[in-house]
């Protein structure tokens, strides 16, 4: 019974690990059920002796019945025996919770078919386990299924398993390899501790010290597990398979997991610290957006990424990359080369944040482009620290171009939207029917969310998908960006226009000679796609004071001076490109006027912390961790002879301090590496010491009455009335150092051996602690019954 319930708690170990995945605490409640179910039968098939093949059929029925009574209550029969109605209702769930799981990033929303998934993995492992330690006994088999449990959270997080966690999976194994092996050696005795005399006596046999020796190498093997990692960063572990928010494969089956963006971007946005995340400098001096991500699908709750592709030719590092997808010979373009310098203090990033369309791109490491997004990754590479240079081959279309040019989809993945509230479709034809051409109708969109619908900008307000969506478009019209950018790629997509949501941060604040780009300006905005031009940004966030204070509404998205009028006829006839440019300069001239008012906003810029202040705290923290026993042997010291200083001025009593100069001594000799025999007496310690190192005449007193006082307190009948002066040994210690060669009394000074052997000894006090815990018999069960 004993090992039943020993395996069950180290799945329920392993099974802490999964906290990370998911966003509250009902999968857990789920999964201890199940571990209650499967443990308590597989004690009670223990108990009673039932054959091990029919164990894991039994534990599984008794695993279906609770979750049907927990997920499926009102379709079972007296809430508790499950129906075919309940089965299907199960079937349903399980598969609501493959598709949740496969849609979310995590932690995903512990909905009741995540916890049904959840907890039906869970019990199937603790089936598994049992049968392999307990009825098998092949424990050490059994760390394979548990194994396979605690590479889920490795595998989907992108950030390592915490260690707290870890220790604890870590010591549910090796706690059921130890129950193991203490089962199979009391097959042959009791166990008992011959360490310590009163102990001794039973006739039973010894597995102490083989328990012990046990305990100890897995102790250690979990500490190194979790100490190494830590001190050695080139060890810092990654996502083993892509999950979540888009996944992408690599070569060799490398892959890349992308996080969820719109959650990090809304933490970013609100956050109270705006810290740097890059700065930048370009040959026109000029901001520009930095894209991270570009999601394209939109599944009715979220955007996400399709499966990147980074082939070996799509190293950045082989050369140019291929001309940005529908960018035509016609398109007059501005080709800047900008130098980026990505901040060491950021989250774990594998994304290069770039401008676009990015056509040079030189940069350390491997990173590689997808074709189709034009995302620059890495499955090996880090952002975080990086400087590299980029060129980008911007295009700069006139609103002439744009009015001719007609929107064919690269992909159909670019149009796909699925069922829409019938008003927002509805809206979205209403608020475009003005518009003459595509074009006409993306600018008329950005005018309706920037000026005439009646939005505002706010952080308050969160979420896109489904009904986020429709309350943004038709009622409420207050959200920050993502809702913005979400809101009119949706309606692009539903009046014809390639549309996706691009994510990564504004052009940021000119500080000095570069531009300062800071959490806050973390931003998204919708690109749409017009053959020719290519991949062109949008900007529908409000701008300004009342919005993102550094989000820029590109100049070909501008309305002409006609369309500024609400009462101006939106399908005038076009003017000449040279018409055009003479009466939009007023317009360029306020933007350039805003932009430098915005330039001239004083804003304080965290540098970060310097290189060498990190290596010099790192260091100093490595120092005052290895003088944690120097100072305890420190303090040690003091408070022994502040009782001997007591004792011999008759306010503390003659026995504390005799006590404590004798252990004074006593540690002394242990820390310069001189040992004291068991069988030796203090006054024969006192004649050694004073022989060996040729004390003088005031050494060889104080040696000799700490001894004294010592010997007397123990053999004599009455305790002596006062103990060594503190003069005497302090005197000791100095003729003690002063006889060894100066490495020991270094080595006595920064590791004291009598601190690190007391360490030891308490150490060895919790395994004895675990040896008696063991111990304790469970009741028997028939069959052990009968054999004793």
């Amino acid at each position: 019974m004993r090992l039943s319930v020993v395996a069950g708690l180290a799945v329920g170990a392993v099974t802490l690990t999964l906290y990370s995945l998911f966003d509250g605490g009902a999968w857990f409640w789920a999964c201890v059920g199940t571990l209650l179910v499967t443990t308590g039968g597989a004690a009670l098939a223990s108990r009673f002796e039932v054959p091990k093949w029919a164990v894991p059929p039994l534990l599984l029925l008794a695993t279906a019945v609770y979750l049907s009574a927990t997920f499926a209550k009102e379709h079972t029969w007296a809430w508790v025996i499950p129906t075919k109605a309940s089965a299907l209702r199960l079937g349903e769930l399980l598969a609501e919770g493959f598709t949740d799981i496969q849609r979310y990033a995590a932690p995903v929303p512990a909905e009741p078919g995540v916890s049904l998934l959840t907890a039906s993995g869970v019990a199937l492992i603790a089936v598994l386990v049992d049968l392999l330690a307990v009825r098998l006994r092949r424990a050490a088999l059994a760390g394979l299924p548990l194994l396979g449990l605690f590479t889920v959270p490795a595998a989907v997080l992108t950030e390592p398993v915490a260690w707290p966690a870890f220790v604890i999976a870590a010591i549910g194994y090796v706690g059921l390899l130890v129950s193991d092996g203490r089962e199979r050696l009391t097959q042959w005795g009791r166990a008992v501790l011959v360490r310590r005399a009163r102990t001794v006596g039973t006739d039973k046999a010894d597995s102490g010290r083989l328990a012990l020796s046990g305990k100890r190498i897995g102790a250690t093997a979990i500490a190194l597990a979790v100490i190494l990692p830590a001190l050695l960063p080139a060890l810092s572990p990654d996502p083993l398979f892509g999950f979540g928010v888009g996944n992408g494969s690599g070569r060799g089956g490398n892959s890349i997991g992308i996080p969820d963006a719109i959650a990090k971007l809304s933490g970013q946005l609100s956050q109270q610290r705006n810290l740097t995340v890059l700065t930048y400098t370009s040959a026109d001096d000029r901001p520009r957006y930095l894209r991270i991500y570009a999601l394209d699908l939109f599944d009715g709750k979220k955007w996400t990424v399709s499966p990147l592709r980074g082939r070996p030719e799509d190293r950045v590092s082989e050369g140019p990359l291929p001309p940005p997808p529908g960018l035509g010979p016609g398109i007059a373009t501005d080709r800047v080369e900008s130098r980026i310098s990505v901040s060491e203090d950021i989250d774990p990033l594998r994304f290069l944040p770039l401008p676009y369309p990015a056509v040079e791109i030189d940069a350390d490491g491997d990173w590689r482009a997808d074709q189709a997004s034009r995302m620059v990754f890495s499955t090996s590479d880090q952002a975080a620290g990086l400087d590299y240079r980029v060129v980008v081959n911007e295009p700069r279309p006139t609103r002439d171009q744009l009015d001719t040019m007609d929107t064919p989809t690269p992909d159909s993945r670019f149009l796909v939207l699925p069922e829409l509230d019938p008003k927002v479709v509805a809206m979205a034809e209403r608020v475009t029917a003005e518009g003459a051409t595509q074009y006409a109708k993306a600018v008329l969109l950005q005018e309706w969310f920037t000026r005439t619908g009646g939005f505002s900008y706010s952080l308050e307000t969160k979420g896109s998908g489904g009904g986020p969506l429709s309350r943004f478009i038709l009622t409420g019209r207050t959200g920050y960006c993502e809702q913005f950018a979400s809101a009119m790629a949706v309606m692009a997509r539903v009046i014809g226009i390639p549309a996706r949501v691009s994510i990564g941060y504004t052009g940021g604040t000119k500080i000095g000679k570069s531009w300062s780009v800071r959490t806050q300006d973390a931003h998204a905005w919708p690109e749409l796609y017009f053959e020719g031009a290519g991949w062109l940004p949008f900007e529908p966030t409000p701008t300004g004071a009342a919005g993102q204070g550094t989000a820029r509404v590109p100049d070909y998205s501008l309305p002409r001076p006609t369309e500024v009028t609400p009462s101006a006829d939106p399908s005038a006839g076009t003017s000449s490109e040279e018409d055009d440019t003479a009466t939009h300069s007023p317009t360029r001239r306020n933007l350039r006027d805003f932009d430098r008012d915005l330039g001239a906003v004083p804003v304080a810029v965290d540098p970060g912390t310097p290189v060498a202040v990190k290596i010099a705290l790192w260091a100093a923290g490595v120092l005052l961790l290895a003088l944690v026993p120097a100072a305890a042997r420190t303090l040690v010291r003091r408070r022994r002879h502040a009782l001997v200083r007591r004792g011999a001025a008759g306010r503390g009593g003659a026995e504390p301090a005799i006590r404590a100069a004798w252990a004074e001594l006593c540690d002394t000799l242990t820390d310069l590496g001189e040992s004291r025999e068991p069988s030796e007496s203090p006054r024969a310690l006192a004649r050694r010491l004073t022989e060996m190192y040729e004390f003088d005449a005031e050494a060889a007193a104080a040696v000799t009455a700490v001894a004294t006082a010592e010997e007397r307190m123990r053999y004599a009948a009455s305790t002596p009335p006062a103990g060594p002066a503190a003069a005497e040994l302090s005197r000791v210690r100095r003729a003690l150092t002063g006889a060894v060669p100066r490495r020991r009394r270094m080595g006595a000074l920064l590791a004291p051996r009598s601190i690190l052997l007391r360490v030891r000894s308490a150490g060895t006090k919790v395994l004895d602690a675990f040896d008696r815990l063991e111990g304790v018999r469970l009741p028997l069960s028939r069959g052990e019954a009968g054999t004793r």
